[in-house]
């Protein structure tokens, strides 16, 4: 019998276990983009299973941790301001906890290529109870998560609410697989 999977909000060192529950549906052997990773927990969780990993945030003292971590590529880059740095490339998962910047969400799920999974948990409205983040601009809106994802990903899980463990907050989270482009699509009718 396997052990449960408590279903909190991870600390700062601890991967999520919403991540954990999630990774086998990554492709085996795939590319996974960790999205804003900060100290890299996620992309070191899934460098150990031997996934190629892309781990990018701007704090590059954060980043140097992850120098010399086989399978891991850490890349200083600012996902905010500026020209996206990732155009064009996509990944066989994308991985984002604690963490929201709506202006660069459509560019963010470009990034998950066609079958792969968009794992995401953050804070939403209500955690201000709680404490950080408080401000709207980093909490996400009720349901948001799948108003944002549009009609190319199937949602396989989606949550919002309190969790108490390992600490009280209040979290969205969803998983979901991008849909590959319809290869039965009829041809265009002949003139």
């Amino acid at each position: 019998m396997s052990e449960a999977i408590p279903v909190g909000h991870p600390q700062p060192g601890e991967t999520s276990a919403w991540v954990r529950r999630f990774l086998p549906l990554v492709a085996p052997g795939g590319t996974v983009l960790d999205y804003a990773c900060g100290s890299g927990r996620h992309a070191r969780l899934f460098a150990a299973r031997g996934f190629r990993v892309v781990a990018v945030d701007r704090n590059a003292e954060a980043l140097a941790t992850l120098e010399g971590v086989p399978r891991i590529e850490p890349r200083c880059e600012d996902l905010e301001d500026g020209p996206w740095p990732l155009a064009g490339e996509v990944f066989d998962a994308v991985v984002v906890t604690n963490y929201l910047f709506r202006p660069r969400f459509a560019d963010m799920l470009a990034c998950v290529g066609p079958g792969g999974v968009l794992l995401y948990e953050t804070f939403m409205l209500g955690n201000e109870r709680f404490g950080r983040p408080s401000s709207p601009e980093f909490l996400l809106r009720p349901g948001e998560l799948l108003g944002c994802l549009g009609a190319g990903f199937t949602v396989l899980a989606f949550e919002q609410g309190v969790v108490e463990r390992p600490k009280a907050a209040v979290v969205q989270r969803v998983c979901a697989v991008r849909r590959p482009a319809d290869a039965t699509a009829l041809p265009p009718a002949s003139e």
